[in-house]
């Protein structure tokens, strides 16, 4: 198609529009190739211009875009040819084909068309598009099949273009030429005589296509025809009947013998297959053909089945044809048939206690071959406890023949061998795998006949002493061993409480702590236990020892010291030398050399006059006594014992040297231990009557002065101001284990108990009984292959043509018949399947298809779809499809698929062409074919989109930029003309920004609105300009704009304010915690700096307390607190970022100093002088549970720290008195009896609960007595500091005095004990209720005394009133109601039962004058109070 013309026809359209005046127009033709330089026409004559209206109008030739092929020639007025033209390559094939263009005047402007018709000549010869063309043709092709060839091109036209066709030779081929309605022939070469491959297998051929022009021109093009073979041929075998010769034993592949046939056909047609096709005897699984003709043994040869065999063998050729023969074998017999054993029933495992005669397995055995061949005996080997004995005939039992042991042979191989009797012997194994089951006949054993191991005492509780050990012969669960420690006692305890054993290692730990001197040795069993059904076990004994430590001092059992008597030896003046003045006995209770001792002599009076025996401890004088001796004689003897390290022990020996009692009577006060007072038993008599009154006024001072150091002691409490500590909560669970139990209190054990653990719970698990069925899912069945049965004396012959279109399968019946009377026959159904023959060409089902597609259609896009159909089958049926006209350029814009779809696959151009034909070819696999055509019809679209040009654009913009800053300016252009040209821009929603137009085509992109970095630091402007075509194309560009940070934000804290806390003691620089602070703004605007508020805490700068690091914020304490000066502090931290100017803000932190335990116990009473005595009464009919007297300790500490428990470490009988573990009162816990001794010293240590603990001792001094009289004859034992020793003889002159001022002094007490609490109920009143809480302690809080918990008798909580300052404590019965729940803003919640007693008794309290101070509490929950706030109870 003419495209180019047709542009210049629109474009000369436009332009005589345009101007205002169009004159005439002239035509010229002219052949093409004319040279250059030659005259069109006399244009100035034929338009009736004179040449200087050419020259002066400044004429032209216009051509738009074309080529110029003509020029002007002014001068002389005439049209030459400028280029040369050829027709086919302005036109193609146009018709007619003609050059417009215009020629212009000035002056005035005048418009000429011209129009130069181009003749056609004969330049271009006929060709085609491949110079050879090949076919290949079954020899079965019929007569009359069409092939289409290739057309040929001619670009001249009409008697210059194609005209006809001649093909050369023409023995067996004729071409037949079609016209087409678009003036074009289809050309066909048709089949006039049959093909025969054998006779000539290639066939060349000449085309030639000739055009009417003069001189005639022409092309030709090659065609080779290959002639395909068919299978018209059947092979031959080279005989009759094959012959030969095998002995039974051959092995498989043996050749027996060769058979060969030919076939004339090539190809897969005359490749030759043999088989053998009858199954008489099962021949075909014996003997098999190979592809060389070769008959080899694929089977076992049986001579005894089978003396010969007649094989019926065929070849068969890749198309059915066949021939047949037939080869006899005769077989030669030999003894080859071993025995065959069959296991009936087999046992995989027997019990190691069977009986003999056990059956364990049966087999059966058998021999194919006869008489001697087939006569067979079985053997076992030797030295196994198993026999084999015959049943019945071939029927064999394998039993047991011995005693079977595991532990000696745990399984067995019974090899079983059977032979017959033939020559030579064959024989046949079979081994029988025997697993023994153990059974639990073999008791644990250890592997000491018996266990000694020793430990020191004062042992580590749960140390590991030592192991044991014990092996069981039997297998797994049966010999799986556990270790029982024996039940046994020793001296009455269980075994189990001093030693343990682990079940499972049989490691032996010590339970408790042991102590030589109780306890030197024990035995006691361990028995060791098998996991069998039942459990066999075995016990062995083990000793241990108990190995001395020295921890004994030695004790001295003679001379007695006591504080209250006197003992003293008295040695005569006239002793001699090597008197025996006494004898130091002392023992130690250690052995071995920790309890050999040794005496020596440390301090005496008179260093010459004693020795002591370093053995036996023997006192004597070692020179002659003097008059010049000293009476009094004091002795410090240490006595030591040889442990390491060593201990001792020092007593002193008094000695008096004198000859008479009296005078050592005068010395007798000179040994008092502290301070001895030389009055005689005279002055005593004397000063009688003046120590009486004397003691009055000394009770009256005593009395005062208790009274002044109790208001003492009240002015302390007051003077607290409450910040007395609480005394603190102590878990339930804070109990010492004791002694009695396997884990001490020094322990602390986590225990896991794992499912093997065998000491645990009993796991209970589901018998395993039932059975594992393994099915192989890729299990496959052999089944006997068919063969057909095959006539081999009759051949089936066609009788006439086949035609595979009219009767493809044909079904027939062959009858075999005997001459037998009555006449028997057999029949066999033969089937014939008439295979293909290509004989027919494929059809188009229409002549030409039509289809249209826009031009904007897509690679792959489905034209349309052609369908050509081949009555052949298979292969010769199978039709492809082609393009025929590929020079026209149209297969590079179509493709057809193998099932007839078009489709495209290049880009169609409405604007370059406005239709397509294309040329289609059907052509089967034998070469025969047919031909259509295709009109596809190209409809416009709107397939041009704007294009947009990115004129200046800026990269990033300051954030307070004012609105219509301009960001970018870009410019647009769209190809496209009309509405399809008319571009609008916008872009996309929700941005800042705005496009305006500023001219056409150029638009800039400019601020709309303030911009903020910190919601958006980046945008990304999408601009998208579209047409108004329909549809509507538009084109988009992004625009990437940063927003430059400006400092606009201040730093911000995490948190409001921030509290931490920091425990008392810390190291100075010690990391307390960290605050942060986040800044929106970025890099150097966004860093943020801490800073330390300047202020002062209490008078002092808080640098002095913390400091704070500028970078990370972390604050750092730079002093030690105390918890005690110091609670808690506040200060203020400023986050200042790095902008300039800096922004500020500021957060507020409180640090809370936490308490240590640092303080140890205060006790508050009884108050410890060492000039005074305090001592408590208890009379003798006291009751279990009297209270004898409270100790009060305080602990400045806070929290747990100020937990006190208290704990009596040391106690003159340690089973008369307890002390109340939280409460600190001292109570008798039995009765008093006359055998108690009246003086009782109790030492209480009061223990705080902080980590370490912290704690503090009393002494209490307890006088057992009915009346004062009697505790003051024992007051003087009491002292600490100082004792005073005075003599019967005194106390006895002094009794009546004693009796009435004991009298007068009671009295004065009674007095002095009222004021007392008078005063101290003004401490309490006066402390503003600033007093410390008592808080709950569970009821089953622990004693300390490892008893258990606390005892029955009374558990009371007292919480004291501000109105308790006038009354004595008044003790109520135990409460076993409900809960009294405190807060902390002191109101009390009881249940209606005990608000009603409690009003009762409040009122009651008002009309006496006194208030109730206690509420007795069984059950209370938890007091939570602060130490400032009094709670009511």
């Amino acid at each position: 198609m003419c495209t180019k013309g047709i542009a210049r026809q629109v474009l000369l359209f436009a332009l005589v529009f345009f101007l205002s005046t169009v004159h005439g127009q002239v035509s010229y033709s002219i052949p093409e190739e004319m040279a250059v330089g030659s005259v069109v026409g006399n244009i100035a004559q034929d338009l009736g211009l004179e040449l200087k209206r050419l020259k002066s109008g400044r004429a032209r030739v216009y051509a738009g875009d074309s080529t110029e092929y003509i020029e002007l020639n002014k001068d002389r007025g005439l049209l030459t040819i400028k280029e040369r033209i050829d027709r086919e390559a302005l036109c193609g094939q146009t018709t007619p084909c003609a050059l417009d263009f215009q020629i212009i005047l000035e002056n005035p402007m005048e418009l000429y068309r011209i129009t130069v018709e181009i003749i056609d000549v004969n330049d271009n010869a006929p060709t085609f598009r491949n110079s050879e063309k090949r076919f290949e043709m079954p020899e079965s092709a019929v007569v009359g099949s069409k092939f289409l060839l290739d057309k040929a091109m001619d670009l001249d036209i009409g008697i210059n273009g194609l005209q006809t066709y001649t093909l050369k030779p023409t023995e067996n081929f004729e071409l037949k030429l079609h016209s087409q309605a678009d003036g074009s022939k289809k050309v066909e070469m048709i089949l006039q005589k049959p093909l025969d491959r054998e006779k000539q297998e290639d066939i060349s051929l000449v085309l030639t296509a000739m055009d009417g022009g003069e001189p005639l021109m022409s092309g030709t093009v090659k065609i080779h025809i290959t002639v395909l073979d068919i299978n018209d041929n059947a092979p031959v075998f080279t005989k009759a009947v094959y012959k030969t010769v095998v002995t039974e034993n051959s092995p498989k592949g043996t050749v027996l013998t060769s058979v060969n046939a030919y076939d004339a056909d090539k190809g897969s047609n005359g490749q030759v297959s043999y088989l053998i096709p009858n199954s008489q005897h099962d021949v075909s699984d014996l003997f098999f053909v190979q592809e060389n003709g070769e008959v080899i043994l694929v089977g076992d040869i049986d001579y005894e089945t089978a003396k010969h065999y007649e094989i019926d063998v065929e070849a068969v050729d890749k198309g059915g044809l066949s021939d047949s023969s037939k080869i006899i074998v005769d077989v030669v017999d030999v003894n080859d048939n071993n025995p065959t054993i069959n296991i009936i029933s087999k046992s995989s495992s027997v019990n190691e206690d069977s009986a003999a005669g056990t059956v364990i397995a049966m087999i059966s055995v058998n021999d194919p071959d006869s008489e001697k061949n087939g006569r067979v005996h079985c053997v076992m080997g030797d030295n196994i406890a198993f026999a084999i004995k015959s049943t019945s005939n071939g029927f064999y039992s394998i039993i047991t023949d011995s005693a079977l042991d595991r532990e000696t042979d745990s399984g067995y191989n019974i090899s079983v061998t059977c032979s017959d009797e033939g020559v030579p012997s064959l024989s046949s194994s079979v081994t029988l795998s025997l697993q023994v089951s153990d059974v639990n006949d073999n008791a644990p054993v250890f592997e000491k006949s018996s266990y000694a191991a020793s430990i020191v005492e004062n042992n580590t509780p749960g140390i590991s002493v030592f192991s044991i050990k014990a092996v069981d012969a039997d297998w797994k669960q049966n010999a799986r061993v556990s270790y029982i420690l024996d039940e046994s006692s020793t001296n009455g305890v269980p075994i189990s409480s001093y030693v343990s054993v682990d079940a499972e290692t049989g490691v032996i730990r010590a339970v408790r702590s042991f102590d030589y001197e109780q306890m030197k040795d024990f035995v006691f069993r361990v028995k060791a236990q098998d996991g069998g059904s039942p459990p066999l076990s075995s016990n062995v004994s083990v000793k241990i020892t108990i190995q001395d430590q020295n921890d004994n001092a030695p004790q001295v059992l003679y001379p007695v010291h006591t504080s209250g008597s006197l003992v003293a030896e008295m040695v005569p003046r006239s002793a001699d030398v090597g008197y025996l003045v006494t004898k130091v006995v002392a023992v130690d209770v250690d052995s071995g050399q920790n309890a050999w001792l040794s005496y020596k002599l440390q301090k005496m009076t008179d260093r010459v006059l004693f020795e002591v025996g370093a053995q036996n401890g023997e006192i004597r004088t070692i020179r002659q006594i003097t008059d010049k001796d000293a009476v009094k004689q004091k002795l410090t003897v240490v006595v030591e014992d040889n442990g390491q390290p060593a201990r001792s022990a020092t007593v002193n020996v008094n000695v008096a040297v004198a000859d008479s009692f009296p005078e050592v009577l005068s010395e007798f006060t000179d040994f008092m231990p502290d301070k001895e007072y030389n009055d005689n038993l005279t002055f005593y008599l004397v000063l009688a009557l003046a120590v009486v009154s004397f003691l009055f006024i000394i009770s009256i001072i005593s009395i005062l002065s208790v009274k002044c150091y109790r208001w003492r002691r009240e002015q302390m409490f007051y003077k607290s101001n409450g910040n007395l500590p609480v005394i603190p909560y102590y878990p339930p669970l804070y109990a010492d284990a004791g002694g009695t139990g396997t884990l001490q209190r020094v322990y602390n054990y986590e225990l896991y108990r794992t499912t093997d653990s065998r000491k645990s719970d009993v796991k209970y698990g589901g018998p395993c009984s039932q059975s594992i069925i393994s099915l192989d899912t890729g299990g496959s069945q052999t089944l006997p292959h068919i063969q057909r049965d095959r006539m081999s004396t009759e051949d089936l012959k066609d009788q006439k043509q086949l035609d595979r279109e009219k009767e493809e399968n044909m079904s027939l019946l062959l009858t075999a018949m005997d001459g037998g009377e009555p006449l028997m026959s057999g029949t066999v159904h033969i089937y014939i399947t008439v295979l293909d023959a290509n004989d027919n060409a494929p059809v188009f089902t229409k002549a030409v298809y039509k289809s249209v597609i826009p031009e904007d259609s897509k690679k792959g896009t489905l034209v349309t779809s052609i369908s050509a159909s081949d009555v052949d089958k298979g292969s010769n049926g199978q039709v492809s499809y082609f393009i025929s006209n590929s020079l026209d350029g149209v297969s590079d814009l179509f493709h057809i698929e193998e099932n007839g779809d078009i489709v495209l696959v290049g880009k169609v151009d409405y604007e370059t062409a406005k239709y397509y034909q294309i040329d289609i070819e059907a052509v089967d696999n034998g070469g025969l074919s047919d031909s259509s055509k295709i009109i596809v019809d190209v409809t416009d679209v709107n397939d041009n989109s704007p294009v947009i040009n990115i004129i200046s654009q800026s990269i990033s913009i300051n954030e307070d930029s004012p609105a219509n800053t301009v960001v970018a300016m870009i410019s647009v252009d769209d190809p496209d003309s009309e509405k399809n040209g008319e571009v609008h821009c916008g872009m996309n929603a929700n941005i800042p920004f705005a496009i305006k137009s500023t001219s056409n085509g150029f638009y800039s992109v400019v601020t709309d609105s303030a911009l903020d970095r910190e919601t958006d630091s980046q945008y990304n402007i999408t601009v998208t300009c579209s047409d108004e075509g329909v549809p509507s194309l538009s084109s988009t560009i992004t625009l990437t704009l940063k927003i430059a940070d400006v400092n606009d934000n201040a730093p911000l804290f995490e948190k409001s304010t921030y509290e931490a806390s920091v425990v008392e003691n810390n190291s100075p620089g010690l990391s307390v915690f960290t605050v942060k602070a986040v800044d929106a703004d970025w890099k150097q605007n966004a860093r943020v700096s801490y800073i330390l508020d300047d202020s002062k805490i209490n008078g002092v700068a808080v640098s002095s307390y913390v400091s704070v690091n500028a970078e990370s914020g972390v604050i750092h304490a730079v002093r030690s607190f105390d918890y005690e000066q110091i609670k808690d502090f506040q200060f203020r931290v400023k986050a200042q970022d790095g902008g300039s100017p800096p922004l500020i803000s500021n957060v507020s932190v409180k640090i809370v100093i936490q308490d240590q335990n640092d303080n140890a116990p205060q006790i508050l009473y009884p108050v410890q002088t060492s000039s005074s005595i305090l001592a408590e009464i208890v009379p003798r009919s006291a009751d279990v549970g009297y209270l004898v007297t409270k100790v009060v300790a305080v602990d400045v500490d806070s929290g747990q720290n100020a937990w006190l428990s208290y704990k009596l470490v040391k106690a003159t009988d340690r089973a008369l008195f307890e002390v109340g573990a939280q409460n600190g009162e001292i109570r008798t816990v039995r009765q008093v009896t006359d055998k108690d001794a009246m003086k009782q010293k109790l030492t209480v240590i009061v223990e705080d609960n902080g980590q370490p603990s912290r704690s503090a001792t009393v002494n209490v001094n307890v006088a057992v007595a009915d009346s004062f009289p009697e505790v003051l004859s024992e007051f003087t034992e009491f002292t600490h500091d100082k004792e005073y020793n005075d003599n019967l003889t005194f106390y006895l002159v002094l009794a009546l005095a004693v009796v009435s001022f004991l009298f007068v002094v009671s009295l004065i007490a009674i007095l002095s004990v009222k004021c007392y609490r008078w005063r101290r109920d003004r401490m309490f009143y006066k402390s503003n209720g600033q007093l410390p809480v008592i808080p709950y302690y569970p009821p089953l809080y622990a004693d300390v005394g490892g008893t258990g918990t606390l005892q029955h008798v009374y558990n009371y909580e007292v919480c004291r009133t501000t109105d308790s300052r006038k009354s004595d404590l008044k003790y109520s019965r135990p409460s076993s109601q409900s809960i009294i729940s405190l807060d902390t803003s002191g109101t009390l919640t009881l249940r209606n039962a005990q608000r009603d007693k409690l009003v009762m008794e409040d009122q009651e309290d008002q009309k006496n004058g006194t208030a109730s101070p206690i509420v007795p509490v069984h059950h209370l929950t938890w007091i939570s109070a602060r130490a400032s706030q009094l709670l009511h109870c």
